[in-house]
């Protein structure tokens, strides 16, 4: 996660990538940020990020708004290798 005004990156490596390590990541992205800040997070389609646990757990913070991107967007696959 990157705020873009301060540049702060919050970041979590796993050996994993599912719905276990996602929510672990959301729980470390609430821990960090002030609770008064609305989140817009930007995501693959990845299933992962759509289980029913990780739905619950976005239900019960609305702070966070989940924002996909497009299937098979050839440009994304460059902003990955970027952040990777």
């Amino acid at each position: 996660a990157l705020n873009v005004l301060d540049g702060k990156v919050i970041a979590q490596c796993q050996q994993r990538h599912r719905h276990i390590e996602w929510l672990k990541f959301l729980r470390k992205i609430d821990r960090e940020t002030p609770k008064d800040k609305v989140l817009h997070l930007i995501s693959d389609n990845y299933a992962t990020h759509k289980h029913p646990n990780v739905q619950r757990w976005l239900a019960r913070h609305p702070r966070f708004h989940m924002h996909f991107t497009p299937t098979s967007a050839s440009w994304l696959n460059m902003v990955e290798r970027f952040f990777r």
